[in-house]
């Protein structure tokens, strides 16, 4: 009894040392231990108070903390401000914001990376299904009611026998995935309630049709691909929130309308969209992006757009290479979108690639300036070696690298074999060369051979100088071996390049 109430007074002493703010618990290298001791599953957010990601991330997290705790849940949420907590930032690798990871039965060596959506629903959802049964079971007309009503997206399995091939091909699907809550009935009054007179599988949700009922063979794959092709909207705005599931999901297509939601015609060309949009379930991603938005201006950016030119459709491909289409025509009708769409499933479409015009006085100084329509032929003009800097505008590492690569350029301007160039790669594309990251630099050696080798050495000028006169051996590496590219799911940092206090990441690199 003695041991039992030293545990307790110890107990309520390591809770009273951590703050809360929120519902949420405030944790430093000094009380980070205990709380993994006192609390079996807690959820840590590493964040920076600069971030614009965290900043839209805190009220949902709150929310999602506040809903646990008002349930008497053990899971807890907790953040660290890894700006001042570096030592427990750099322990659990945490390098852009927010990170966020779960630590279960206080078990602070192999935490799991959290990658579900960043509303309370979705936080919430995953915990759970990290904590308990992957289907809960639903014996009252009620229980399923309340999953309904509490949840955007639910999934009930309904099966007389719970021990079915089919019954467990749904609970392996349902182990896979952890944003959505699954359920379980055999219940005859909830068949009832909801209509159903045989083993089948509904989803629920709270927009478009209101439910989908499965149709087919009760596979595991079968199952997964049903509620994946159905548990998004039709037509999903792009904002923070929905960002993780937009980029996290399995359809890697989508088609994206620029349109401000303040326009006259908004409903109208929705309607348009949201039209086309159901020819494509499953196939292709419609989402829609407030072009009158500030955070979004990034994006059309991305895209080669300008706030003027909008309404506008665009379609990208996140497979091995993200690859941008564009419509002929500019008419937002379903007929227009439909067709298009059409043309991209049946592999008749060629890539968008952008350009500028080319400057007049594009070979005037030192540092030459490369565009779209000028690349190829001062790139791969086989008596020159041409050293290429693929830069953005608004990156803080091609500022800091500027005034090295004009004293580069300075450096071969009179060289007869030698070029030093440039490239807006935010309004410019090429095929030859897939910039994942900014700067990137790559090498055109003289020949017919049409080489391209990366970059990889100091950024400095006797590095530059020592890799040139190589012929790019040092420093250099062969195209393919960069380990900074761009996953497809890192599109959503295109509106924030807030990895860091500057405005860039710590690989000497902004990511797109």
């Amino acid at each position: 009894m003695l041991k039992f109430l030293i545990f307790c007074t110890l107990a309520v002493a390591i809770n009273a040392e951590i703050a809360e703010e929120e519902d949420v618990l405030v944790l430093k290298k000094s009380n980070f231990d205990e709380a993994l001791q006192a609390h079996p599953n807690i959820l840590v957010e590493f964040y920076a108070p600069w971030c614009g990601h965290c900043k839209a991330l805190a009220p949902e997290y709150a929310k999602a903390a506040g809903m646990l705790k008002a349930e008497s849940s053990d899971i807890r949420l907790a953040k660290v401000d890894a700006t001042e907590e570096t030592e427990l930032a750099q322990e659990y690798g945490v390098r852009g914001y927010p990170t966020i990871k779960f630590f279960k039965g206080g078990d602070k060596e192999s935490p799991k990376e959290y990658s579900a959506g960043r509303q309370a629903d979705d936080i919430v959802n995953w915990l759970k299904k990290r904590t308990g049964p992957a289907v809960a079971t639903l014996n009252e007309v009620t229980d399923a009611e309340s999953l309904i009503a509490d949840n955007e997206v639910a999934v009930i399995g309904f099966f007389k026998d719970a021990e079915s091939a089919g019954a467990q091909a749904y609970e392996k699907a349902a182990q896979a995935i952890d944003d959505i809550p699954f359920a379980k009935t055999s219940s005859d009054a909830v068949f009832s309630k909801f209509e159903v007179s045989k083993d089948s599988v509904v989803l629920f949700k709270k927009f478009d049709e209101g439910r989908n009922t499965f149709d087919g063979e009760l596979t595991k794959e079968a199952l997964l691909s049903f509620v994946k092709a159905n548990q998004l909207p039709l037509v999903i705005e792009f904002t923070e929130q929905t960002a993780p599931k937009i980029f996290g999901g399995d359809i890697k297509s989508h088609i994206l309308m620029f349109l401000p939601k303040a326009a006259s015609d908004f409903q109208d060309k929705m309607d348009q969209f949201k039209k086309a949009a159901e020819g494509f379930k499953g196939q292709i991603l419609f989402i829609f992006i407030d072009s009158d938005i500030d955070d979004n201006q990034r994006i059309l950016e991305f895209f080669g757009l300008k706030k003027e030119e909008c309404p506008a459709i665009r379609l990208i491909t996140l497979e091995d290479e993200m690859t941008k289409y564009k419509p002929e025509s500019d008419a937002i009708t379903a007929e227009s979108i439909t067709e298009f769409c059409k043309l991209f499933t049946e592999g008749k479409l060629k890539p968008h690639l952008m350009s500028q015009d080319i400057p007049k006085d594009w070979d005037k100084n030192p540092v030459k300036v490369l565009v779209g329509k000028n690349f190829e032929e001062v790139a791969f003009n086989p008596l020159k070696n041409v050293f290429v800097e693929f830069y953005a505008p608004w990156c803080g590492h091609c500022k800091q690298l500027a005034p090295i690569w004009e004293k580069l350029g300075e450096k071969y301007k009179d060289s007869a074999d030698t070029i030093v160039a440039k490239m807006d790669s935010t309004a410019n594309e090429i095929e030859a060369v897939k910039v994942h990251s900014f700067p990137t630099l790559k090498f055109f050696p003289a020949g017919e051979e049409h080489k391209v080798i990366d970059y990889n050495g100091e950024r400095t000028l006797e590095g530059f100088t020592k890799f040139l006169e190589s012929g790019g051996k040092e420093g250099g590496a062969p195209a393919g071996d960069d380990d900074d590219d761009l996953e497809p799911e890192d599109l959503e940092d295109v509106e924030d390049d807030s990895d860091s206090e500057d405005g860039t990441d710590d690989d000497g690199h902004d990511e797109l």
